[in-house]
């Protein structure tokens, strides 16, 4: 095998275990048991997800571990501090996401 082959071979798996662990975060996102938050965290997944370097898929899946879904949806509305590990430029990422989003939802009607 040469090196090039090497290297897509290495490219081809990173790119497999960044598929894998964007589908991890995308489930959790959908799937908070809290609706309100799933609406904000999915689509900024989806949409957003892919584009996040490594060190911010970082701060959106400890962000994900979670368990008080009111509390995490407090922090992204603004209603409550943020703890500090969780102050991130993911969770102002999430704040602005969720602001353009809703507007553009009540500006199609929605609410």
């Amino acid at each position: 095998m040469n090196l090039n082959d090497r290297a897509r071979n290495l490219v081809a798996d990173i790119d497999a275990r960044l598929t894998q662990r964007l589908g991890r975060i995308t489930f959790r996102a959908w799937r908070r048991g809290f609706r309100e938050a799933d609406l904000v965290l999915g689509p900024f997944v989806d949409q957003v997800g892919p584009t996040l370097d490594e060190r911010e898929l970082d701060s959106l899946e400890a962000l994900l571990a979670e368990d008080d879904d009111h509390r995490l949806y407090a922090w992204i509305i603004g209603t409550e501090p943020t703890p500090t590990e969780h102050d991130t430029a993911v969770l102002q990422k999430i704040r602005t996401f969720m602001r353009d989003h809703v507007a553009a939802a009540v500006a199609e009607g929605a609410g």
